[in-house]
């Protein structure tokens, strides 16, 4: 990942914990495919080079000839593709694969590489892809978790992971990682150099020795790297290819002839650092009308979202300079996008780092081969990233000629994967969005006396949790999610004002990407439905308590699964706590799903007692 402050870390983990909640959309199964399906007529950019005009045939998931001449028989499938480009299903070559999974497939993004992810998160599409069953969801091949060191760049996001500080500690690390089932290693060098935060990072010699480890078992070994200097180091260490493309300076001819000299590949991740320089680049894209009505509100939100003034130019610059420079040296270059990164999304990213690839240099070919064959090449994917005869059928329809109009490239006319047509999914998607804009929220919620809507106590000597609004309360953790950290609930001491406290006592288990154990408080009729809290601006209550960190967690239909969190102090004093619902960014009180009072320290033991929970109406 790619994150230039702590802040954007506890976006980034709040996103993930939104995606392992719930999925903004639910995954459709597009149907059987017929026997056989030919394309004619379409010009074929197989991933490296235009073909002309060619009938293709696909049967059984698979291309069977890229320029069949045989009878159109009764059972094909036939597809004009007069007037239309076909080329390789799109691959993304960075991603983190925590969510999204049904959303990159919609714009013809077939595969994607994960730079970073809990082994747990792509196993559901892993599962698919091992059986042959797949053909809703881009196929994924992953690092699973990344190597480290304590407190270095990857243990920022709640996750408690395994980390590693000597050479000698290689070999068992990436002998773990291959068993959780990593198909590649990805390795951090990133001192915070590059983005001002002062963090420890791994040594050459062990960088070195992890990938010395990796090849020893056949796999490759990408680094992450912001700098020049990391970047040189880390290709001295042998590494096989750059997760990011450095963005402190121009490297030159000087970097580009020592990278093609280590036959490395670059993944330039251009369109995540824009938005990270004040640019949301990828924000048009949104109203190009074959990418458009495919995603809910919490996407769109993040695709608009950047950070401060736009400082882009700069980054331009330096970008251009060392994709040519890299370009002319013939290294290769992969699209990527780092998605589930704030100014990001999975699949229509893609999309604008093709265009900024170019943008930077690349001829339109260059572009397009840096999201097809070049990365199947540099992962060793060989069933897939050309049109070629026995390869995978996962396949892109474009209207125009993009090698001429790099833009016809966003103007999708079909998408195939595993050979099945992926077009019933595009229109159930917009179906499905449409449906729900046109169903009105519920009327305001009129507030109980006073505001308060926890009231806690003992029922049968056991704890209660009792509210006057919605479904009221429960326990929340991060299980419903796969996590394992626990909570139980006993009697409080007495709060200010006299009201009995209730106590939560629990451990954050540091096997989950981005833990919480607490309580939350339901506003609709059913858990998750949407209570309308228009009336109130903010909630308080008093807590005193013992841990490394707590929070206040607002879910809405407008922010779909991501959450709005506030961190808020909590210590060994009564305390009243406010926060207000203007400072919950993305959270939208009139069609409030849940609001919880949790720990989110990334790991160990918490004691934590709230009293008192009221709304506070507006004045």
């Amino acid at each position: 990942m790619t994150l230039p402050s702590v802040r954007h870390a506890r976006r980034t983990a709040a996103a993930m914990i939104a995606a392992l909640l719930a999925s903004a959309t639910t995954a459709q199964v597009p149907p059987p495919p017929p026997a056989e399906t030919l394309i004619r007529n379409v010009a074929v950019f197989d991933g490296d080079r235009a073909l002309g005009r060619h009938d293709v045939l696909i049967r059984g998931g698979i291309i069977a000839d890229t320029n069949y001449r045989g009878k159109v028989t009764a059972t094909m499938r036939s597809v004009d593709g007069t007037g239309k480009t076909l080329l390789p299903g799109l691959i993304d070559a960075h991603v983190h694969a925590f969510g999204g999974q049904d959303d990159a497939l919609l714009f013809g993004v077939t595969t994607q590489l994960d730079m970073f992810s809990a082994p747990q998160s792509t196993a559901a599409v892993r599962a698919k892809m091992a059986a042959h069953s797949n053909p809703a969801m881009a196929d994924i091949f992953t690092s699973g978790i990344l190597a480290t060191v304590p407190k270095g760049h990857g243990t920022e996001y709640g996750f408690d992971i395994p980390t590693l500080t000597a050479p000698a500690e290689a070999d068992a690390f990436v002998a773990a990682r291959i068993a959780e089932g990593s198909d590649f290693i990805k390795i951090i060098d990133e001192p915070g150099t590059t983005v001002g935060r002062k963090i420890p990072t791994l040594d050459a010699a062990t960088i070195t020795a992890i990938v010395t480890a990796a090849h020893k078992r056949g796999k490759l070994a990408v680094v992450h790297v912001q700098s020049l200097a990391t970047a040189t180091e880390s290709v001295n260490a042998g590494a096989d290819g750059l997760a990011h493309l450095f963005i402190d300076q121009d490297g030159g001819t000087g970097f580009a002839a020592l990278a093609r000299a280590h036959h490395i590949f670059v993944i330039p991740t251009y369109t995540v650092f824009e938005g990270f320089a004040g640019r949301a680049g990828a924000a048009p894209l949104l109203d190009v009308p074959a990418l458009a009505g495919l995603l809910p509100a919490p996407a769109i939100t993040s695709l608009k979202e950047a950070f401060g003034k736009d400082r882009a130019a700069k980054l331009d610059a330096i970008e251009a300079g060392n994709i040519s420079a890299l370009a002319r040296a013939g290294v290769p270059i992969l699209a990527g996008t780092d998605a589930g990164n704030p100014g990001t999304w999975w699949g229509l990213s893609l999309h604008h780092e093709i265009d900024l690839l170019a943008k930077a240099g690349l001829s339109p070919a260059a572009a397009l081969t840096a999201a097809t064959a070049a990365p199947a090449r540099a992962f060793r994917l060989a069933d897939r990233g050309r049109i070629a005869r026995g390869l995978k059928a996962d396949l892109l329809m474009v209207n125009g000629d993009p090698l001429t109009n790099l833009a016809a490239v966003h103007d999708i006319a079909e998408i195939w994967k595993d050979g099945q047509s992926a077009n019933s999914l595009r229109d159930a998607r917009r179906t499905a969005l449409i449906a729900a804009a046109s169903v009105k929220g519920p009327p305001p919620l009129a507030l109980p006396a006073g505001g308060r809507i926890g009231g806690f106590g003992l029922v049968s000597g056991q704890p209660s949790l009792t509210g006057p609004l919605g479904a009221g309360w429960q326990v929340s953790t991060d299980s419903i999610a796969g996590g394992t950290s626990v909570v139980a609930l006993a009697a409080g001491g007495t709060a200010p004002k006299g009201q009995q406290a209730l106590a939560l006592d629990g451990v954050i288990k540091g096997d989950f990407i981005a833990p919480w154990a607490g309580v939350a408080f339901n506003p609709g009729a059913q858990p998750f439905q949407p209570g309308n809290l228009s009336a109130a601006t903010a909630i308080r209550f008093w807590a005193r308590g013992t841990g490394k960190g707590f929070a206040v967690m607002g879910f809405s239909t407008k922010g779909g699964p991501r959450p709005s969190t506030r961190p808020i102090s909590v210590g060994a004093e009564w305390a009243e706590v406010t926060v207000n619902f203007a400072d919950l960014a993305g959270f939208d009180p009139a069609a409030a799903t849940l609001l919880l009072i949790t720990a989110t320290q990334p790991a160990g033991p918490f004691h934590l007692e709230i009293a008192d929970v009221r709304l506070v109406g507006a004045p």
